[in-house]
């Protein structure tokens, strides 16, 4: 059967018909009658087409492409998943890039054996590298110029790259009703994460040619689907619902469009994360109650209540409702991470200098605070990491809280990256930060200030001390609201 490939305006057309519609895109699917039998099924060493190019379309504007290959590696009975992905798209005048190169080895089965990523933010850079051997996960993580830090994770089961998720389905056979559970590792997160994938339905639509498997997957709270043709193709994908979409391509569309892309003017993430409010707030500083409606619901707590009607999802925010102390411990808000490095040398020395003489916890939070205002530079640049930030002496608001909660972690005091809203009177509306993680503030967290950019969203952060300092109070502490889970937002908010 042969399977069109699509064009750019083809693509940028059913991409425009998503999101208008919104969530109304599952109309435009429709039962394909029985599947094939018996179902087709193919090992890594005989797809049918091992390599496919796709177009990326984001909030109805093509950002970019995607690029995979599976091959033979040269040690027998392995073999090897290419990926590649460049995006470029404007915010706010300013030209964003993201590149990502994979390489990963594996099995007969799609088990990983080893495996070697470059990531590309902007001006950053970072590689992770590691191996699958006697049931450990051995790995290392090179970033901001600095030697590579070497982690380890025990394993209890097999292990598959995130790079897979697109074959698995293909390798086990494309029957409908089949639901697979893998572990996973994501070299964006470097974790390992759990995904459910399910063989849903077979299907047709005017967005692709033929007939093809609809595949959900489910992994860190997001779900995709895709659809892939018996020949192991995925024709047609749909993530954040609908807002991302990619679609089978031929190499030059794909790469030719890219130097367009670049050009594009529209800001597509303003327009994406943009939530509306029917009236301008004369006075938003002083809001303390928010009620917005969504199209999935996110995670409920002691100040944001959500509850399903008929046609969406309520969520109200009430900045003035005492909260308890939020789940987790202090132990969690010290610990380091992929982003907040505080046990680094250098974070942990320059903690120490920037602190030397501060006597209590609030008297450390305004030394931070203070050194940050002064040193580091606020641009809209992503960052991987603390580290990143600190090599940079530059960041955006997220960086400068990765860097403060670092410093803070290493000086023994728990903190916290907070995400949430803030009100932006030049795009008539909320902007929101969009986290993996819910962080919640509460009545025994002090209220760092948060680092704005010219992004109107905000990233800050939270310190858990028993008194805060004059420097520590943000003007806005009461509107310092929660944005849990990764919501998507539809129709307009109403404010009381």
């Amino acid at each position: 059967m042969k399977i069109r490939e699509a064009s750019a305006p083809t693509l940028l057309a059913s991409a425009a018909l998503l999101v208008f519609l919104s969530g109304c895109a599952s109309s435009y699917f429709r039962d394909a009658g029985a599947p094939p039998l018996p179902p087709p099924r193919y090992s890594l060493a005989d797809l049918p087409q091992p390599e496919y190019w796709t177009g990326i379309v984001f909030n109805g504007a093509k950002v970019g492409f995607s690029h995979s290959r599976v091959t033979r590696a040269a040690q027998q009975g392995l073999y090897e998943l290419h990926g590649e992905a460049v995006i470029r798209f404007r915010l706010l005048g300013l030209e964003k890039r993201v590149q990502m190169r994979s390489l990963d080895t594996v099995d007969g089965s799609a088990k990983l054996v080893r495996f070697d990523y470059h990531y590309v933010l902007d001006e950053s850079e970072q590689r992770v590298t590691g191996e699958v051997r006697d049931g450990r996960l051995g790995y290392q993580v090179a970033t901001a110029q600095r030697p590579p830090e070497r982690k380890e994770e025990r394993l209890s089961e097999p292990l598959y790259p995130s790079g897979a998720l697109g074959v698995l389905p293909v390798v086990r056979g494309l029957r409908v009703g089949s639901e697979f559970r893998w572990l996973v590792f994501n070299g964006e997160t470097q974790s390992l994460d759990r995904a459910l994938q399910r063989i849903e339905a077979y299907e047709a639509s005017d967005l692709f040619e033929g007939e093809a498997f609809k595949v959900q997957t489910d992994m860190l709270g997001l779900r995709s689907t895709a659809w892939i043709d018996a020949r192991g193709r995925p024709v047609f994908e749909l993530g954040l619902n609908g807002v991302m979409i990619s679609a089978l391509e031929d190499e030059q569309t794909a790469k030719g469009y890219l130097a367009s892309a670049a050009l594009n003017k529209d800001d597509v993430l303003v327009q994406w994360s943009l939530v509306k409010s029917p009236l301008p707030l004369s006075d938003p500083r002083e809001a303390r109650f928010l009620r917005v409606s969504l199209n999935r619901s996110p995670l409920s707590d002691e100040r944001q209540r959500c509850r399903s009607t008929a046609a969406d999802v309520i969520c109200e925010i009430d900045a003035t409702r005492a909260a308890a102390l939020s789940a987790g411990s202090a132990d969690t808000d010290l610990r380091p991470s992929a982003t907040v490095q505080s046990h680094d040398p250098m974070i942990r020395s320059l903690a120490r200098t920037i602190t030397a003489g501060s006597a209590t916890d609030s008297d450390k939070i305004g030394a931070v605070l203070a050194w940050l205002e002064k040193n580091i530079r606020k641009e809209a640049v992503d960052t991987f990491s603390a580290l990143d930030v600190l090599e940079a002496k530059r960041g955006e608001c997220q960086g400068h809280s990765y860097l403060y909660a670092a410093l803070m972690r290493a000086l023994g005091v728990p903190t916290r990256v907070v995400n949430g809203l803030v009100y932006s009177a030049e795009h008539g509306g909320f902007r929101h930060s969009t986290r993996r993680r819910p962080m919640r503030l509460t009545s025994r967290w002090c209220a760092a200030r948060a680092s704005r950019s010219s992004f109107r969203s905000w990233t800050g952060w939270a310190t858990r001390a028993s008194k805060c300092s004059k420097r520590a109070k943000f003007a806005s502490e009461r509107f310092l609201l929660p944005c849990a889970g990764w919501p998507t937002y539809r129709a307009g908010a109403q404010y009381l």
